[in-house]
């Protein structure tokens, strides 16, 4: 006599589908069909599969050349963040280096150091800008490219600023979550990232300067073409011309995969 392998019958159980998603991930650091190409100007060390590298031989205290800074320009787009060790930069020459990537900005809401276009983050006149995952100025109409940042004191343990890969994160978002969001549009506005450190009568002063501005929710990147998701927790209040409740929701889950 066989016996006949009968399946277990489990109880009922189930997560709500918003949120974060187990198990393997698709994981592309650059387009589709882009080559890798070795850099000649420089030596680059891969810090993590998508995203981060640490770029060796470069002084940024000197005028790059036009070659440098083009290989610069496509480690950026390819890894998305760059880490210089031992450069012991002047606002100054910091200002510059940024400067080859276009035009700065300056932020009324940070404190500035010795130049007017390099903010200084200081924990003794903010308690913390930390603790939470963004995408910094999205609530101007022309956000920034990026950021340069110049660590001048670092804790011996912890203390870490992390970076995520939001083309990776699009990537990854179930299909019929990708169909929802696709040509919408999200509002972005200061006040809620800065309510929770400065008081009304201090963001008062600034919401002519910052009216609520709206982007894409998936935005396209104009060189690389890779769908990247443009919403963060600091700044994004809500999608536009969906309910309040799906809305949240949407956002939550978006939210959640940085």
């Amino acid at each position: 006599m066989t016996a006949t392998a009968t399946t277990p019958v489990l109880r009922e159980a189930r997560i709500p589908a918003d949120g974060l998603y187990e198990g393997p991930r698709e994981l592309r650091r650059v387009p589709e069909g882009r080559p890798d190409r070795p850099y000649e100007r420089f030596r680059l060390v891969p810090l993590g599969r998508v995203i981060g590298a640490e770029i060796h031989g470069v002084d940024l205290s000197r005028p790059l050349d036009a070659a440098v800074r083009a290989e610069l320009d496509r480690a950026l787009l390819e890894w998305k963040v760059l880490f210089f060790r031992g450069q012991h930069l002047t606002s100054q020459q910091q200002r510059a280096f940024a400067g080859l990537w276009g035009d700065l900005e300056t932020n009324p809401l940070l404190a500035t150091g010795d130049d007017p276009e390099v903010a200084r983050l200081d924990r003794t006149t903010v308690p913390t800008f930390e603790n939470v995952w963004h995408t910094d100025v999205t609530f101007r109409e022309r956000p920034a490219l990026g950021a340069v940042l110049q660590l001048r004191e670092v804790p011996p343990v912890g203390g870490d600023t992390l970076w995520a890969d939001m083309a990776a994160a699009y990537d990854n978002l179930p299909d019929e979550v990708k169909e929802r969001i696709e040509g919408a549009r999200a509002v972005h506005d200061f006040i809620p990232g800065f309510a929770r450190f400065y008081p009304p009568e201090r963001l008062a002063a600034h919401q002519e300067e910052f009216p609520p501005v709206e982007h894409p929710v998936v935005r396209r990147h104009p060189v690389t073409g890779r769908r990247t998701i443009f919403v963060n927790a600091s700044f994004t209040t809500r999608i536009v011309g969906f309910a309040q409740e799906e809305s949240d929701r949407l956002l939550r889950l978006l939210f959640q995969q940085e």
